[in-house]
């Protein structure tokens, strides 16, 4: 696997999306500019990113993937 998958930044940024689709989500559900498909896609987004992130996380701090051996 690549390093930069298990690379801080990248656990980071992935979370951040999933964020970020989750507050769209919301404003698209409040505001009504957003159907209940499309609300249910960008929940659907922000679990996936947001559950890869979770994962990596873990991956990293179990298997200590990403973190060069000394």
């Amino acid at each position: 696997m690549p390093d930069w998958l298990f690379d801080r930044s990248t656990v980071i940024a992935l979370a951040v999306i999933g964020g970020v689709f989750s507050i769209l989500a919301s404003s698209g559900r409040l505001q009504g500019w957003a159907t209940e498909s499309q609300v249910r896609l960008m929940n659907r987004a922000a679990y996936a990113f947001m559950g890869i992130s979770i994962i990596l996380f873990v991956c990293v701090g179990l298997f200590g993937l990403g973190v060069p051996a000394t």
